[in-house]
């Protein structure tokens, strides 16, 4: 699974160089430098790789999800930058390096997401998919990122830390803090593998068993990443771990405890695999991608 997750990635890799190459210049080269150290940084490429496998997964060939998978991309590493600055997160490491505020500065950063979210659907814009499914993937994508969804989830996950937990019930805080992973997290995850199916020419049938499929491995994806920031290290993450208890913020291991939070994220896994049994042996590489998931270290 490894093998073929890095391989893909690497395709990808090379072609999102290939698309930031081609940005004119008029560009500031400050900002261009920004973008650059910031969207080619190593890293899993998990929603670009699940973007090409669902797109394969249906009959595509991956070359027809590339825009799809670039914007995904470019989406995620916008929000990654600006979570990372000090009103948000206050992060100083990212995937292993100096994150974008501390190698430049707060408003380059800032400038830099802001940049890459008009650059994203103008990838999708430029691409050569029908213009049915441009449409369709562009309002996919930004249901997915904007105030009902990744916005939204990360607005709600800052006013966690500042609610006293004891505020609500167990089930109330479980609720929201399902509420706030499910947009935070899981929707531009879910979103991969809906613009994937789209750019394949998915039936809606198989459409909608991906979409529950990446609903069910991106709230599983965020249960082990809490789990990795309670157990993990920094030199296996790429980024600090403790600060979620360490800022009091409202987490799977601390609302269920650290062995029922995996036992969630193994049920969710489980129910991925299910949903997407009607896609035969060609489900074969998203159901090894749901396993790594359950199972990774960083």
């Amino acid at each position: 699974m490894l093998d073929r997750w890095r391989a893909q990635a690497e395709w990808f890799d090379a072609r999102l160089a290939e698309r930031l190459d081609a940005i004119g210049r008029d560009c500031p080269d400050n900002l261009r430098e920004a973008i650059k150290y910031s969207l080619l940084a190593p890293g899993k490429r998990l929603r670009p790789v699940l973007c090409l496998m669902a797109c394969e997964a249906v009959g595509g060939a991956r070359e027809e999800a590339l825009a799809s998978s670039i914007a995904l991309e470019m989406m995620h590493c916008y929000s990654l930058i600006h979570d990372d600055l000090p009103a948000m997160d206050d992060d100083d490491l990212r995937r292993g390096r100096p994150t974008c505020h501390v190698q430049f500065d707060e408003a380059t950063a800032i400038l830099a997401g802001d940049a890459l979210q008009p650059l994203a659907f103008q990838t999708l814009l430029e691409s050569q998919l029908p213009a049915d499914a441009i449409c369709e993937s562009s309002l996919v994508l930004a249901r997915a990122v904007g105030a009902e969804g990744m916005v939204g989830g990360q607005m709600d996950d800052l006013l966690a830390e500042k609610r006293e937990p004891s505020a609500l019930s167990s089930d109330q805080n479980a609720e929201w803090l399902r509420a706030i992973h499910r947009r935070k997290t899981g929707a531009l995850i879910q979103a991969s593998v809906e613009l994937g199916g789209i750019a394949g020419g998915a039936s809606p049938g198989i459409r909608h068993a991906l979409v529950e499929y990446g609903r069910a491995i991106g709230i599983s994806f965020q249960i082990v990443d809490d789990l990795l920031d309670v157990e993990s290290t920094c030199e296996n993450t790429g980024k600090m771990t403790g600060k979620d208890s360490a800022r009091g913020k409202l987490t799977y291991p601390s609302l269920f405890g650290i062995e029922a939070s995996r036992e969630q994220a193994r049920a969710w896994i489980a129910d991925a695999v299910n949903s997407i049994a009607c896609l035969g042996n060609r489900n074969e590489p998203l159901v090894g991608l749901a396993h790594y998931i359950l199972e990774r270290s960083c």
